[in-house]
C-alpha cells in the first residue's frame, strides 16, 4: 500500500467503504481499449468524502476484491462514470458481475450541451470548472509498474466528475431531459453486457434492417 496526500494505492481491493458513501466517481485504466483483447489494471475510486483510492491489478487476478466488487454492485451506491460504456463493461467483464444505478457524465452532457460537440472529459473540465486536465499519460503502459506521474494522472480522471455530475444534473433538469437521461443510465447495463456478450460493433438498433 502507497499513501500519497491525494490518494491511496492498493492492490487487488479496496478497503471497506464508511457507511455513509452514497456516491462515488469510478474510472479504469486497461492495457487498451478492445474489451475482449486488453486487461484491467487500474480502477480508479473518489468517494463523496474526498477519499481517492487507486487499485492496481499488476497481474490479471479478479478473485481477490471482495470490497471492490461489494461496492460496484451495491444498488444504494450511486456509481458516477465518464463514458460508462466501456468502464461498465470491462468491470462487469473482469469481475462477473452486474453493476447499477449510475450516471454517465458523458451521456449527460451530450444530452444537455446539445450546443457544442466537445463532450470529453478535459473539455468539460476546462468548460465547467475552469480546470485544465492533463492527459500525458492516457497511453502509457499501465500493466506494470506505475510510476507517480502516472498515479496523478489516474487520481486526476475521477476527482472531479462529482463536481461535473453535479452541474450537468442542473442542467438536464433545466431543459427537461433528466428523465431522458435516466432511461439511458438504465440502459447501460444492458449495453455493457452486449458488448461483452455480442462485441462493441454490435448494433441491435440498426438504422437499416438487413433482411
Amino acid at each position: 500500500m502507497t499513501k500519497d496526500h491525494n490518494f491511496t494505492l492498493l492492490e487487488y481491493d479496496l478497503y471497506h467503504l464508511n457507511d455513509n458513501i452514497s456516491s462515488i466517481a469510478i474510472d479504469t485504466e486497461a492495457m487498451g481499449l478492445s474489451l475482449h483483447r486488453d486487461r484491467l489494471c487500474l480502477v480508479q475510486i473518489y468517494t463523496n468524502d474526498s477519499q481517492t483510492y487507486l487499485i492496481h491489478f499488476p497481474k490479471p487476478i479478479f478473485d481477490k476484491s471482495p470490497n471492490l466488487k461489494h461496492v460496484l454492485t451495491n444498488p444504494q451506491i450511486l456509481k458516477i462514470f465518464h463514458y460508462g460504456r466501456f468502464d461498465m463493461a470491462i468491470l462487469m467483464k473482469s469481475f462477473d458481475i452486474k453493476i447499477h444505478h449510475v450516471f454517465c457524465t458523458k451521456i449527460a452532457s451530450r444530452l444537455a450541451r446539445t450546443f457544442t460537440d466537445k463532450h470529453s472529459l478535459k473539455d468539460l473540465c476546462k468548460e465547467l470548472l475552469n480546470v485544465e486536465l492533463q492527459k500525458n499519460e492516457q497511453t502509457s503502459d499501465w500493466g506494470g509498474n506505475l510510476n507517480h506521474k502516472q498515479l496523478k494522472y489516474a487520481s486526476n480522471d475521477v476527482i472531479y466528475l462529482q463536481q461535473i455530475k453535479d452541474i450537468l444534473q442542473k442542467m438536464l433538469i433545466r431543459e427537461n431531459r433528466l428523465d431522458m437521461a435516466q432511461a439511458c443510465f438504465d440502459f447501460l447495463t444492458t449495453r455493457a453486457y452486449m458488448d461483452i456478450v455480442a462485441g462493441e460493433n454490435f448494433d441491435v438498433f440498426p438504422y437499416k434492417m438487413l433482411r
